[in-house]
């Protein structure tokens, strides 16, 4: 049975793939040539604010105490979940050293980046769980300074909640700019600031082409696209709980991509058929996200059997992946490309936005066929160092001369040679490239 596309979608990521290059190069140029004054102006044109952009103590202290105590013990419970795991993550990654030689060690360190840079979208929704994610996960890796931004509000600032989040995990300062300013303020020191050696952080398509654009120049944790989402479900799984975790998922944004794949029929034309009506219960600004998003990037798609519903989600390799079916091991086993895996109806996606300490800055728009999401590794640079002894070194500087001789790398060959002609000196050795 060839898979049938009960819902298939008339655009993709790549459909609504705007013109910001230009803007946002020349914005970056600006900046980088104008200082703290250019980026002031920025501000003022595209957050429409003109207050205090570096928060003092002070401003911190007075947002914080604007946060309901019932948020507060929710964005600490959502901070604890995520420092926790993001410390099991990095007792995963040790020194080592081995000795390779008789007389001939090689280790390797995990060394954390200096400055990290973490934004954390505040537009339409003030993504307070970005703050946690991003700080939370520098903080442990153990970066040596911590910079929050978060766009301000005009005449308002930073939503107080965001402030508070950043705070409370670890960040050192807080940057009200948001947009391409606040990314590259960041990224050359501005406002007293330290260069960041890395970005980290969702944002729109203005802030994922800044930090595409400045991707080797500082680090990033990954070049992003609209967030997508997808559904392996079986005649097991609830068709209302599958349909409201697909519209979940779909208020993110009008190009947010949501797939459902299953082999059962009826569950899929009971979820098409639910759909609309959960849209419609959505406040206003959620419910155009989620239309649109339903209307043009939904895809709903029937498969054979699990094998071919497991396959056809590797091929999309989405950033969330869902399993309601049987056998949840079978799932976990077999699937190979997602940023994040949640198995069985007891879990969901907005679990792992908010609060359950998986990281939720992940890759999008198939990138999980080939990495990760945000991580304490993503901040730790793992680096390798060697040691010998004189007579370690001897049979790598006999191997090393002679490799380099065969490429045609004279110089390379003569810096063993010279090793081998002073420790040793007397002895002859063939380091000839000849057969």
């Amino acid at each position: 049975m060839a898979r049938e596309y009960l819902k298939k979608a008339t655009l993709t990521a790549k459909s609504d793939a705007s013109q910001v290059h230009d803007t946002v190069v020349k914005i970056l140029n600006d900046i980088e040539e104008g200082g703290d004054a250019k980026a002031l102006e920025y501000a003022a044109k595209f957050d429409q604010y003109e207050g205090n952009v570096l928060l003092t103590a002070e401003e911190i202290e007075a947002a914080c105490a604007l946060v309901p105590e019932k948020l507060k013990k929710d964005i600490q419970f959502a901070h604890d979940n995520v420092k926790r795991f993001a410390e099991l993550q990095k007792s995963t990654v040790s020194d080592v050293e081995m000795e390779i030689e008789p007389g001939f060690v090689a280790g390797q360190k995990a060394i954390p980046v200096d400055a990290a840079g973490c934004y954390a979208p505040g537009g339409r929704y003030s993504h307070v769980a970005s703050a946690i994610m991003t700080v939370t996960t520098a903080k442990v890796a153990g970066c040596g300074h911590i910079t929050a931004c978060s766009p301000p509000r005009p005449g308002v600032g930073i939503a107080p909640a965001i402030v508070y989040a950043a705070h409370i995990c670890g960040a050192d300062k807080i940057l009200a700019l948001g947009g391409v300013q606040g990314v590259a303020a960041m990224t050359f020191g501005l406002f007293g600031l330290p260069k960041a050696n890395i970005l980290v952080g969702p944002g729109n398509q203005f802030v994922a082409e800044a930090k595409r654009i400045l991707f080797g120049r500082v680090g990033i944790d990954m070049i992003a696209g609209p967030t997508d989402s997808l559904i392996l479900a079986d005649k097991t799984a609830d068709a209302h709980i599958v349909a409201t975790d697909l519209v979940s998922q779909a208020e993110h944004g009008y190009n947010s991509p949501v797939w459902l794949v299953t082999d059962d029929r009826d569950l899929a034309e009971k979820v098409m058929e639910m759909v609309p009506g959960l849209i419609d219960d959505l406040p206003d600004v959620n419910r155009e996200n989620a239309f649109a998003a339903w209307r043009d990037y939904a895809e709903v798609i029937v498969c054979a059997d699990r094998e071919d519903m497991a396959a056809c989600s590797d091929e999309y390799a989405p950033e969330h992946l869902t399993v309601q079916a049987e056998d949840l091991d079978w799932w976990l086993q077999r699937l190979t490309c997602y940023g994040s895996l949640f198995l069985g109806e007891e879990t969901t996606v907005s679990y792992g936005d908010k609060a359950t300490g998986t990281n939720h800055v992940l890759p999008t728009s198939g990138a999980a066929s080939y990495t990760g999401g945000l991580s304490v590794h993503k901040y730790m640079k793992i680096v390798t160092w060697q040691r010998a002894t004189q007579e370690g070194s001897k049979a790598v500087a006999e191997a090393t001369a002679r490799i380099s001789r065969l490429e045609g790398m004279e110089g390379h060959a003569r810096a063993a040679d010279v090793r081998l002609a002073k420790y040793f000196p007397g002895e002859n050795f063939d380091l000839s490239a000849d057969e």
